[in-house]
């Protein structure tokens, strides 16, 4: 687990970074539009919502050593759900480094929306920012294969693979 913080402001909430978590099995991201400055209660929410659409709670949370994470209020958080939380020692960025990577699988889809200005503009003309691209940024990561696993997140996690508007259009071509 750990914060994208390298984001231009989006959104309605004027978002300007991400939670990015990992599970180590299936490879399979959450990613959480918040802001940089979130006080610990804010990130505990935040963590709390993303757990929500998880079939379950973590066994062990791997983070750095943000002060916020490090509080009492996130100590008690992690009792109260039955978690571990381990940090990442000073200098050896290996330990968190699923999340590190996966922040920059992130980084590289959202610089593609936006160097190919394919920022989503609805009917009135509004342009919907990186925030609003997220679920669909998510979904194309579960359902591409991983190249240490050599299946889609999604089939690791939930045994089947969503269906894709792709899908359906190449039904439509057939």
């Amino acid at each position: 687990m750990d914060w994208f913080t390298a984001l231009p402001p989006s959104g309605d909430k004027i978002y300007n970074a991400c939670l990015v978590i990992v599970d180590r099995y299936s490879k399979t991201p959450i990613f959480l539009p918040c802001h940089k400055d979130d006080t610990a209660m804010d990130k505990a929410l935040l963590l709390w919502s993303g757990v929500n659409s998880l079939p379950g709670l973590f066994r062990n949370i791997i983070s750095d050593r943000d002060p916020k994470l490090t509080s009492a209020l996130w100590t008690n958080l992690h009792r109260f759900f039955g978690t571990k939380i381990s940090f990442s020692t000073a200098y050896h960025p290996q330990t968190d480094g699923l999340a590190e990577r996966m922040i920059q699988t992130l980084e590289d889809m959202i610089r593609r929306f936006c160097a190919y200005g394919l920022e989503l503009i609805d009917l009135d003309g509004f342009t919907h920012y990186w925030c609003t691209l997220i679920p669909a940024l998510e979904l194309a990561y579960k359902t591409s294969v991983h190249s240490s696993t050599g299946q889609t997140p999604s089939m690791l996690d939930r045994v089947w693979n969503p269906r894709l508007p792709s899908d359906t259009l190449r039904k439509e071509l057939i």
